[in-house]
């Protein structure tokens, strides 16, 4: 239980401790749309082991469901996004978590969340991984029916609040940091133009940025083993082969 430096409520958060005492990669998981801190333990944590990496599942207030008593506080509200770096400061103050290597990694709604980061302290991240995420909340109550309940009351039927909560907001910012995109060509829940008017935006803008898209064969869904070679490739940085003409 961790006190959030906003309103010093206790917001909960998973860690995992890597083996050993010395400083070791934090890894920090971002919860799915429609769960909470539990959702990646059986996903990311067997990665966490065999790497060595310390794991920090933050909640950041929940599923940004109508079910939530607090939604208005989920769904990349500031708190939310303030409990996912209480998380982080908290266990490099307090465990051997590596500041100088913290991977971000989320998935759908947790994706949103990780473009969110991005925008809102790119500093704090070596390496951010965004699966199929959302990136333009109102665009989205357009494209699927099923979450737009959900969106309006997380925003409070407020399209203002929704551009605030949108990452497409943040391209500044978001140009900062090291960030691939994964977006399945086929996914059903967030269209791939979501993520393709995301880049072709900030590339417009930032063409030298270290933002990457990776448009893969699938729908809404997470390779980990492909997540963790972008990571991995990031931690232990190698020269790739010129190719010539």
């Amino acid at each position: 239980m961790i006190k959030s430096t906003i309103d010093n409520t206790l917001q909960r958060s998973l860690y995992y401790k890597a083996e050993g005492n010395e400083k070791r990669p934090l890894l920090v998981g971002l919860h799915t749309w429609s769960t909470d801190c539990y959702n990646h333990v059986e996903l990311m944590l067997p990665y966490a082991k065999k790497y060595n990496f310390n794991l920090l599942l933050p909640e950041f207030r929940g599923p940004n469901l109508t079910s939530n008593p607090e939604c208005t506080k989920a769904c990349g509200s500031e708190p939310a996004k303030q409990d996912i770096k209480d998380a982080i400061d908290y266990v490099i103050k307090n465990e051997n978590a590596d500041p100088d290597n913290v991977f971000l990694l989320g998935l759908s709604g947790g994706g949103h969340m990780a473009l969110l980061m991005a925008g809102f302290c790119p500093e704090y991240f070596k390496v951010i991984g965004a699966y199929v995420p959302i990136c333009d909340l109102e665009k989205w109550t357009r494209e699927n029916d099923y979450y737009t309940e959900h969106v309006l009351a997380c925003c409070n039927n407020d399209k203002e609040e929704m551009r605030k909560r949108s990452p497409i907001s943040y391209l500044d910012n978001i140009a900062k940091a090291n960030l691939k995109i994964f977006h399945g060509k086929y996914d059903p829940v967030v269209p791939v133009s979501q993520s393709l008017n995301l880049y072709n935006t900030l590339m417009e803008k930032y063409p030298k940025s270290r933002v990457f898209l990776d448009i893969f064969d699938g729908g809404h869904e997470i390779d980990m083993e492909e997540a963790m070679y972008w990571i991995l490739s990031q931690y232990e940085k190698k020269e790739k082969a010129k190719v010539t003409g």
